[in-house]
C-alpha cells in the first residue's frame, strides 16, 4: 500500500502543478494533457524535467541583471515613419508650439508631405485619395506669416486638426490663414474633396481672413473658433457641399453689449457656392453674419448677434435675386435682421427673432415668388416694428406669387401676413374692412371670402362691391343689422 501511494503521489502532484505552468508559460512549452495522464510515472518525470529546464532558461532571460553585471544601454527610440502612419506631427518638422517663433515653413512642409503621401486610389476624377492622412497640430499655438495652402490641388481625404494658428504682424491683409485654392489642379472639375478642418482656433490678428475654400467638394469645417478677421471668417467660392458646423465666429471676442459694436466689420461666413450647410454655428461679431450668393443652401441652428441692425448690421443677407432656393430653420436672430433680395423659393421657419429683429424683403426687380415665412416667434419692444418689412427703395414689387406668411407668434411687434380675417358688426347698407395694418403688400388682394348674417326676418341682397388698396367693401340692398366676416389672401394666384 505504501509503495502504491509513493507511485501515485508524484503523479497527482504533477497534475495539480501543471495547469499553473500551462497558464503562465504555455507559449514556451506545450505539453498535451493526455501525454501525462496516459503515460507512465517515468515518462511524466522526464517531461517535467525538460519543462523545468525551459523554465530556468526563461527565468534567466527575464530576470534583471545582477548588481555585478553592467547595465544594458537603452535602445534608441525608432524614428517615426510619417508616411507609413499617415499622421504628420508638425513639431517633428520644426514647428514651434509656443507661438514664439514663425512656424510657417514647418507647417507647409508637413502639408506638402501629407499631400504627397501614400495614395489609396481616387475620389472624384483627378482627386487622389490620401487615405485619411492627418496633420496633427498637437495642441500647439503656431505663428504664421503667410497662408497655409497645399502645394498642389487634386487631393482629398485629409484632416488638419488640434491646435491654434495665428497670423503674425506681417501677414498679408488680403489673404486667409488656411487657403484651399487651385494650385495646378489635375481635376477637371474640383480642386479638393473631403478635406476636414477640425478642432482649430484661428486668429487672423486683424490681418486678413480665416478659411478660404475654392471650387471644392465635400469639405468639413467642424468645431472651430475663428476670430480677429477683417475680411471673412469663412469664404466658400464655387464648388458645393461645404459643411460648417459647431463653430464660433466673431471679429471681436465679445458676448454682446460691446461698446464698439457700431464699428464691427467683415463677414462671418460668405457662401458663394451651392448646396452648402451651416449647422449649429454662432456668429457673435461681424458687420454681416452670413452672406449668401449661391443657391440651395441650408441654415439651421444658427445664432446671429454679430451686429445689431439698429447699428447697421445684418444677420443673414441673401444677395441672389431671382433664384434663392435657401432654407433657414430653427435659428436665432438676436437683434439682427434677415434681408432677402427678390426672393424666389425661400423658406424661413421655426426661428426666433429678438429685439425687433425682422425679415426684410428687398426689391431689386420687383419679384417675390415661392416664399414661406411660417411658424416663427418675434419679440420686440413695442416700437411699432413690423415682423416682415418691404424695402422698395429701388423698385416696387410687381411680380408676386405663391407667398405664404402665416402662423407666426408676435409679441411687441406688428403682425404682418399674406392672409387675414376681419369681423364687422353694425347696422347699415355698407361694410368696409381695412386690411392695411396686417397685409404685407399694398393694394393687393387676390382672393376674398365673406359671409353676412343678418338679424331679424329680413333677407337682404348683398354683394362684394369693391376690392382696392387693401380695402374690401360689401353692400346690402337695404339697411340691416348684421355680422360680416371677411377673409382675404394676397399670395396665391392659382
Amino acid at each position: 500500500m505504501k509503495t502504491t501511494m509513493a507511485r501515485i503521489s508524484p503523479l497527482w502532484l504533477m497534475l495539480l502543478i501543471m495547469p499553473c505552468f500551462f497558464v503562465t508559460y504555455a507559449y514556451k512549452v506545450k505539453l498535451p494533457l493526455r501525454t501525462i495522464s496516459g503515460g507512465t510515472h517515468h515518462d511524466a518525470m522526464l517531461q517535467l524535467t525538460a519543462f523545468k529546464v525551459s523554465f530556468a532558461e526563461h527565468n534567466s532571460i527575464a530576470s534583471p541583471p545582477s548588481s555585478f553585471s553592467p547595465s544594458p544601454s537603452p535602445s534608441p527610440m525608432p524614428s517615426q515613419d510619417l508616411k507609413k502612419s499617415h499622421e504628420y506631427l508638425v513639431t517633428l518638422y520644426g514647428a514651434d508650439p509656443t507661438g514664439n517663433s514663425d512656424s510657417t515653413d514647418a507647417l507647409l512642409a508637413a502639408i506638402a508631405d501629407a499631400a504627397k503621401g501614400p495614395s489609396k486610389g481616387f475620389l472624384m476624377n483627378g482627386i487622389i485619395d490620401l487615405g485619411g492622412a492627418q496633420i496633427n497640430l498637437q495642441g500647439g499655438n503656431y505663428l504664421i506669416s503667410k497662408p497655409l495652402h497645399f502645394p498642389m490641388a487634386g487631393v482629398g481625404n485629409l484632416m488638419i486638426h488640434g491646435g491654434t494658428i495665428k497670423a503674425s504682424n506681417n501677414f498679408p491683409s488680403n489673404k486667409n490663414l488656411i487657403d484651399l485654392s487651385n494650385f495646378g489642379s489635375t481635376s477637371p472639375s474640383y480642386n479638393y474633396e473631403y478635406i476636414t478642418l477640425k478642432d482649430l482656433f484661428l486668429d487672423s490678428n486683424f490681418k486678413g481672413g480665416g478659411i478660404s475654400i475654392t471650387n471644392s467638394l465635400r469639405i468639413n469645417i467642424d468645431n472651430c473658433y475663428i476670430t480677429h478677421f477683417i475680411t471673412n471668417g469663412i469664404l466658400v467660392q464655387s464648388g458645393h457641399e461645404t459643411y460648417i458646423r459647431n463653430t464660433f465666429i466673431g471679429q471681436h471676442i465679445t458676448a454682446g453689449g460691446d461698446k464698439n459694436e457700431r464699428k464691427f466689420s467683415g463677414i462671418g461666413i460668405s457662401l458663394q457656392g451651392n448646396d452648402n450647410a451651416i449647422t449649429d454655428v454662432v456668429i457673435f461679431s461681424a458687420n454681416i453674419g452670413i452672406m449668401i450668393t449661391g443657391q440651395a443652401n441650408t441654415i439651421s441652428g444658427v445664432h446671429c448677434y454679430n451686429k445689431a441692425s439698429g447699428f447697421g448690421g445684418t444677420g443673414i443677407y441673401l444677395k441672389l435675386p431671382g433664384l434663392t432656393q435657401t432654407r433657414i430653420v430653427n435659428s436665432y436672430m438676436d437683434y439682427t435682421n434677415i434681408v432677402a433680395e427678390d426672393p424666389v423659393q425661400l423658406h424661413i421657419s421655426s426661428s426666433f427673432f429678438l429685439g425687433d429683429a425682422k425679415i426684410v424683403l428687398k426689391s431689386i426687380k420687383g419679384i417675390v415668388n415661392g416664399l414661406n415665412i411660417v411658424d416663427n416667434m418675434f419679440s420686440g419692444s413695442n416700437h411699432g416694428d413690423e415682423i416682415v418689412k418691404l424695402d422698395t427703395s429701388i423698385s416696387p414689387f410687381k411680380q408676386i406669387d405663391q407667398v405664404f406668411v402665416a402662423r407666426n407668434v408676435v409679441n411687441g411687434m406688428n403682425l404682418k401676413a399674406t392672409s387675414a380675417m376681419i369681423s364687422l358688426h353694425g347696422n347699415g347698407t355698407s361694410w368696409i374692412a381695412d386690411f392695411n395694418k396686417i397685409l404685407i403688400f399694398p393694394n393687393l388682394i387676390r382672393n376674398v371670402q365673406y359671409s353676412l348674417s343678418a338679424s331679424g326676418n329680413t333677407f337682404p341682397n348683398h354683394a362684394l362691391r369693391n376690392v382696392s388698396h387693401n380695402f374690401v367693401v360689401i353692400e346690402t340692398s337695404e339697411a340691416v343689422t348684421a355680422n360680416v366676416f371677411v377673409k382675404v389672401d394676397q399670395g396665391i394666384t392659382s
